[in-house]
Parts: structure tokens; sequence; C-alpha cells
């Protein structure tokens, strides 16, 4: 992975270059644009379009307005050889809490250049384009040195009325496709497919468990069980990065954690970090999808 995570996290180093593309406004003008030649300028919707705007674009904050928001937010812009991602989780250690209810989800919390949460709703607004093919990619990293990816290409999320109902595609990858459930050695897991299902908070319940069992387990809120985080819960299922930080030495068997539990195991292995990002493919036409291009990871350090 490239990319600022800090010293104790995996990929991503800080670049302290300064920021070749940035936002400019004129008089009476309240939308962000984004230089790309001396006195032309254009909207920037995400960071995918940033870097085709500017191939020299360096991973950073940006500004940017997607189609139909209001006001302008930053991002954290990983600009890489495939593209321009839009990263909207980092966790590296325990400083930022992922115990958070739902109001918390949805805006967003943390430091954008550090661990946090972008937030539903920015995400949504990001993803919601219609015509366009969003890959997920979601990044991983052990205590061991390994690491590993997960790909989705036509990846969305509904509004918020759909409790922001997650919806992926095809998998591409190194880490197993946990969103659905199908583990690399003992196949599908019926029941506790991810995709199509609502975003749960504590204080917001839209898993798919009235109860579930497990074993002589029964309970009625994955988030509960899962360390308090939010996600998209179904019964409860095998992915889940919001959990509890556990250190190294003390990350294995935990009920909550940062569980990828189609890439690690039998027993249940919490990451060291993990990221969450995505980019836009190709235009949408028959017989056509846009598929995921695999990019390098580096080491984690």
């Amino acid at each position: 992975m490239s990319g600022p995570w800090i010293p104790i996290g995996c990929g991503w180093l800080i670049l302290l270059l300064s920021l070749n593309v940035h936002a400019v406004q004129s008089l009476g003008e309240t939308e962000p644009r984004i230089e790309i030649g001396r006195g032309v300028s254009v909207q920037a919707p995400d960071c995918t379009q940033v870097k085709k705007l500017n191939p020299g674009a360096t991973s950073g904050m940006y500004m940017i307005k997607p189609a139909g928001v209001k006001k302008p937010f930053k991002v954290y812009c990983e600009m890489r050889p495939d593209g321009g991602w839009t990263v909207f989780q980092r966790r590296t250690g325990g400083a930022v809490s992922f115990k958070r209810n739902w109001n918390e989800y949805k805006v967003g919390f943390g430091d954008l250049q550090r661990d946090h949460w972008l937030g539903l709703q920015k995400l949504w607004a990001i993803t919601r384009v219609r015509g366009s093919c969003w890959v997920l990619r979601v990044e991983l990293c052990d205590f061991e040195g390994g690491s590993a990816f997960a790909e989705y290409k036509d990846f969305k999320l509904g509004g918020e009325r759909q409790a922001y109902r997650l919806t992926v595609g095809e998998y591409n990858g190194t880490a197993g496709d946990a969103i659905r459930g199908i583990d690399p050695v003992h196949g599908a897991f019926p029941g506790i497919d991810q995709n199509g299902y609502g975003f749960s908070t504590l204080d917001r319940d839209n898993d798919g468990c009235s109860p579930c069992i497990f074993g002589d387990i029964a309970t009625n809120d994955c988030s509960r069980e899962e360390g308090e985080g939010g996600w998209w819960y179904s019964r409860c299922g095998l992915a889940s990065l919001h959990g509890d930080w556990h250190p190294a030495r003390d990350n294995k068997g935990w009920a909550s954690g940062l569980h990828w539990l189609t890439w690690r195991g039998p027993a249940t292995y919490s990451a060291r970090a993990t990221g969450m990002m995505r980019k836009a493919g190709r235009r949408l036409i028959p017989d056509d999808p846009c598929t995921p291009r695999e990019c390098r990871i580096s080491a984690c350090r």
C-alpha cells in the first residue's frame, strides 16, 4: 500500500510535497475548481477526476464537490498509477474510537490524514452518479509483515432512507470475499452475505438478526457483538473493520476486532491496519463492465 499511514501502520507514506491541484474561488463563485494549467480550471467531483485532469497530482488533501452537493468537502486522495482513489476509511491503531452512533457515522469522524471515517452521507454523494462504475478496494495488514486486498466492482450505497444499503459486484483480490461470506476453503456460508444490507450502529439496528444463534449464544445486535462499531451487518457476517483495535500478541480470539475472516484464520484475527477507498471505473456500456485493476500493495512497516 502507498499513502500516509503513521509509522506503526502499513503503507501510504506521507508525501510532504505541495499539492499540485487545489480549489480556487472567484468572486461570487462557491464551487471548487481544480487548476490544470495556466488560467485553466475545472470542477472536481472526486479524486479520480483530479488525477485525470492533472496526472502529476500527488497524494494528499483535496476539496471536491460531487454532483448534487451544495457545499464542497475535503477528502484524502491516494494517487496511484491506476488512478485517483478517494480514501474513506483508515485504521492504524487505537487512537480513534469507532464506537460511534448513527449520526457520527453519517457525518464522519477522525483526522482525514490519519485514522478516520469519511462519513456515509459523503460516500453516498460520491458514488450516486449514474452511468459510472465505482470500484471498492479494501486493504489489510497483519502483525507478521503480510498484506492482502479485496476489490469489488459496481460499488454503491443507497441513501439514508435505505440505511446506506451496500451493493457490490464481482470480487477480485487476495483477501477473500468476506462481504459475501465466501471462504476460500469452505465455500459460501449461507445467510451471512452482507451485500444488500443497510448500515447498522448501536442506536440504529439494520442487521439480519432477530435473533442470530451462534452455538449457545443468541444475539439481536451485531454491532454490540462486534465491538460496538458500525458496519453493513447481515447475520452478522465475516467482514467487520470497525470493532476494537487490538495490539500485537493480543489480537487473536476476540469477538470484537478488525475482522476480514476469509483472510486470516481459523482463529479470529484482528488486523493491524486497514484502509478502504474507491475510484471510478470506465463508463458502463452493454457487455463491457468495468474491471478492477490490481494495484501492488507496498510492504507493511
